[in-house]
């Protein structure tokens, strides 16, 4: 499930998540490692054979811990304070922390399940036939994956409270669905690209967990 530094990693999140939000943000993010770990392995020994499986067995590093994570830590932090910081209020960093954890189990959800079951793969800016596992890559698998995926997050978040209405849950899994196609967007366009070798799949990770709690507090704003 995690190498040996992302066990270690893994508990300074968890220490950071308790501290910030107790039980409710550390479980939120132990339940996304269950489900993500489960669809990591759905055909894996097929994915294996294509070469585009998770790499190291689908085991996570501290680069997956803090690229999947980090935003969620940050609204956590912010919303503890329990004060509004930039018109935004702590519980719509709550909404902001459970969307971006519901962004990044919907981008795996899309992607796990389209490299195992996606019949027809294309590029989502020229909708060109591409390979599966290809970076920017989607496919109708997928993309239902990923509604299920945003959905499941915030469905838990929702139980224990972290969400306060079934508006909040639909503005969560939406925000996910819509930052996971941004992803591929950004996976197609710059991802891989010359000059952009920094652009590695964990900060890309990063940046789309930032957008899926940015929808989710603009969301939040305009409907809650």
């Amino acid at each position: 499930m995690l190498t040996t530094a992302g066990y270690y990693h893994a508990m300074a999140l968890g220490t950071g998540l308790w501290a910030t939000m107790g039980w409710r943000g550390w479980t939120l993010n132990v339940v996304y490692l269950f489900l993500g770990q489960a669809v990591t392995k759905v055909k894996f020994e097929e994915k294996t054979k294509l070469g585009i499986a998770e790499g190291r067995g689908g085991r996570r590093g501290p680069e997956n811990v803090w690229g999947s994570a980090l935003t969620c830590l940050i609204c956590a932090i912010i919303s503890s304070r329990g004060k509004t910081v930039f018109g935004v209020s702590p519980a719509l960093f709550n909404l902001a922390c459970v969307a971006s954890i519901a962004t990044k189990l919907s981008d795996t959800f899309a992607s796990e399940i389209g490299k195992a079951y996606g019949k027809t793969t294309f590029l989502i800016t020229t909708f060109e036939r591409v390979e599966a596992g290809t970076e920017g890559a989607v496919s109708a698998e997928g993309t239902a994956a990923a509604m299920v995926g945003g959905l499941l997050i915030s469905l838990y978040g929702y139980a224990t409270g972290l969400i306060s209405s079934w508006n909040g849950v639909g503005i969560s899994t939406i925000a996910a669905f819509l930052a996971t196609n941004a992803e591929s967007l950004i996976g197609a366009t710059m991802q891989g690209k010359s000059g952009l070798d920094w652009m590695t799949n964990e900060v890309v990770n990063f940046i789309n967990t930032v957008i899926g709690a940015g929808l989710a507090i603009g969301g939040g704003k305009l409907l809650l």
